[in-house]
């Protein structure tokens, strides 16, 4: 029985993935959509939209946090003015779409986008 194992480690220590996950986060930010696996697009879905929802409100102690997640001020402009759109949602802000595998070593790909 496998217990806490919430997240996915992707084979990498904590750094590296911390690494990856924040620059999955930030090209799905600037870009709005992008392919990967389905196990990484799973992993950063909770990520991104949590950021969202703190963008909603854009506080500057909501900017200074999603800074110190992000890294980047102009990614975090970007995920605001994304925000402004989901107003009176609650949440569900992105949406995974299953793709066919991919053809080097089969792993099962999806697109990751803003709904």
């Amino acid at each position: 029985m496998r217990h806490h194992d919430k997240n996915r480690k992707f084979g990498r220590e904590r750094g590296v993935r911390r690494a990856l996950l924040r620059s999955l986060a930030r090209n799905l930010i600037l870009r709005g959509r992008i392919t990967t696996t389905q196990a990484r697009a799973k992993e950063i879905r909770g990520m991104v939209e949590k950021m969202v929802t703190r963008g909603r409100n854009a506080t500057l102690a909501g900017r200074r946090i999603l800074v110190s997640e992000l890294g980047d001020a102009r990614v975090v402009g970007k995920l605001i003015k994304t925000a402004a759109k989901y107003g009176a949602r609650p949440g569900g802000y992105l949406r995974i779409v299953k793709m066919g595998p991919r053809k080097g070593d089969a792993a099962s790909m999806a697109l990751i986008e803003f709904v």
